[in-house]
């Protein structure tokens, strides 16, 4: 066969198209602490297609890229908690017990001593 009858085939796309990536949508995605499956799931793709993805868009692997985003989430859930804790007593109680080491401490005291005794035959059955 000649080369004139070989066509060339420049720019001609193989496979499936690619899924596009709302990465505004991926980044709330992420501060709402979404799993990968989620926002695979979301997306309507693979695990595999959101990592490839992100290591075009972000250079980098899905956990450094997640622990970026994700961190805006938790900002905002501690701001809603700590307002929540000024008109909540249970608020402020847990938060007091996760950032200023605080517990319950209830101390149990006997009004009478306890006599416990063992007999040797039971011990042995």
């Amino acid at each position: 066969m000649s080369k004139k009858y070989i066509k060339k085939t420049e720019n001609l796309n193989m496979g499936r198209p690619k899924i596009k990536i709302d990465w505004s949508l991926f980044k709330k995605l992420c501060a709402m602490q979404c799993t990968l499956v989620e926002i695979a799931g979301f997306f309507d793709c693979s695990e595999d297609t959101i990592e490839n993805r992100i290591k075009e868009e972000f250079d980098g692997t899905f956990s450094e890229t997640y622990k970026r985003f994700s961190s805006e989430g938790k900002i905002s859930l501690r701001r809603t908690q700590f307002t929540l804790a000024k008109k909540n007593t249970v608020m402020a109680i847990f938060l007091g017990k996760q950032y200023l080491g605080q517990t319950d401490k209830q101390e149990l005291g006997l009004t009478r001593p306890i006599n416990v005794i063992i007999d040797a035959d039971d011990a042995n059955a």
